[in-house]
């Protein structure tokens, strides 16, 4: 009985929200969620039915079920959405999700690399293989400009301006923003177009891809974890690295030297400050570190 509002949210999602597929699919999955715990209990209610009590009764079910606080704030956020779609689109009246509060969580902070483990990373990467150009120029423009992995792989010849140093990145949600990019970035890539890309049969419709295959076609995101993973290895490593650790530096190498977090904000295609500011509490436990190793009144 709940499909017809399922197909309607998706395509909300879809056309309204502009959500990449698998946002979309995780969306969805928390509506399914729900709707299978109203079959389970032999709960026979359209949304319009459903109160405060019910959705409370279910995250109850789902703790129940072991699953985490992280994942109980996931499906909350999902409920919300979608008790927003049924508002605008006037399915409901109420909105029996707005007094719900999400568990508390302690935000952990993943691993960061330094400047000089960023290098010794890059390092291991073999310039004599074709492969190896493109990798130098993937992870080096990775760092230099803190992009996600999915917007690395779907990064456009028709988006680089290399010639001023920005380039324009297709982030979340589709929204396009300009990023500077740095001079060894802009001169890998040069040397990857010139040397390598040129000599590749490329396939229909991935004309315009800058980062491709052996087979001419795009890069999975998976494939770029994969690279990695063997570069870390190899650099002898033993953090918990991926491609959003490179991200995630490069937003602290800038707190930390001292950039203004608006223009982090920016860079980054962060919707809120609130997300930019974890990069501060970062700083400040570098701060800590660095008083409790230098300053004579910390070492008592």
């Amino acid at each position: 009985m709940w499909e017809p509002y399922k197909k309607g949210y998706k395509a909300w999602l879809q056309l309204e929200k502009s959500l990449a597929e698998n946002s979309v699919e995780a969306y969805l999955h928390d509506i399914e969620k729900f709707t299978s715990y109203l079959i389970e209990k032999g709960i026979k209610k359209n949304p319009d039915e459903i109160i405060l009590e019910d959705i409370e009764q279910f995250l109850k079910w789902i703790h129940e079920l072991g699953m985490t606080a992280t994942s109980q704030a996931r499906i909350i956020s999902g409920m919300k959405s979608f008790y927003k779609y049924c508002i605008l689109e006037q399915i409901t009246i109420t909105d029996p999700t707005f007094l719900l509060e999400s568990p508390k969580l302690k935000r952990l902070l993943p691993d960061t690399l330094s400047f000089e483990e960023i290098e010794k990373i890059i390092e291991q990467i073999d310039l004599s293989l074709p492969e190896g150009v493109r990798n130098k120029a993937i992870f080096e423009t990775m760092y230099s400009c803190g992009l996600r992995v999915s917007e690395v792989v779907n990064l456009q010849l028709s988006s680089m301006y290399l010639d001023v140093g920005f380039i324009k990145v297709i982030g979340k949600g589709n929204k396009q923003r300009l990023v500077p990019i740095g001079t060894d970035s802009i001169k890998h890539i040069t040397i990857y177009k010139n040397s390598i890309r040129n000599h590749l049969g490329i396939k229909a419709g991935f004309e315009d891809i800058l980062f491709l295959n052996r087979r001419g076609k795009s890069l999975s995101r998976v494939m770029i974890f994969l690279i990695l993973k063997d570069l870390v290895k190899k650099a002898g490593i033993v953090k918990n690295v991926s491609p959003h650790t490179f991200r995630h530096s490069f937003a602290t190498h800038l707190v930390e030297g001292g950039a203004d977090l608006r223009a982090v904000q920016e860079m980054l295609g962060h919707e809120s400050i609130t997300t930019t500011e974890i990069y501060t509490h970062l700083d400040r436990e570098y701060l800590r570190s660095t008083l409790h190793e230098f300053h004579p009144a910390f070492k008592k």
